[in-house]
């Protein structure tokens, strides 16, 4: 079974960076999506970034474009996400998540089934 643990959360001022990192194990052979979700208070869980293991293409939400950028470390099996110009906006719990199917990562959200514990980032203006 599929596991997914981040870390690198933590609390910053607006402007600052933040680089988190999801750990994949028991992953089976094979390319697939991977995403970053985030989720603040009183709000519904939103898709942040998402990419794809195999060819390495990404898409990302409107609100963190040319702020944010996701990566995957396939020797790690570790998906990154580093986290520019921070705004106190993008206070929120990320979490990790992963799907078996290798197509539609980003505008197909529902089929998203292994996710990681989450990580809190905080951002003071």
């Amino acid at each position: 079974q599929v596991q997914l643990v981040e870390s690198g959360g933590g609390s910053v001022q607006a402007g600052g960076s933040l680089r988190l990192s999801c750990t994949a194990s028991n992953v089976p052979y094979g390319s697939r999506c991977f995403a970053w979700f985030r989720q603040a208070p009183g709000n519904e869980r939103q898709i942040v970034a998402a990419i794809y293991s195999g060819g390495g293409s990404t898409v990302y939400a409107d609100s963190v474009k040319g702020r944010f950028t996701i990566s995957h470390d396939n020797s790690k099996n570790t998906i990154y996400l580093q986290m520019d110009s921070l705004k106190p906006e993008d206070t929120a719990m990320y979490y990790c998540a992963t799907k078996a199917s290798p197509w539609a990562c980003f505008v197909q959200t529902y089929d998203y089934n292994v996710w990681g514990q989450g990580t809190r980032v905080t951002v003071s203006s």
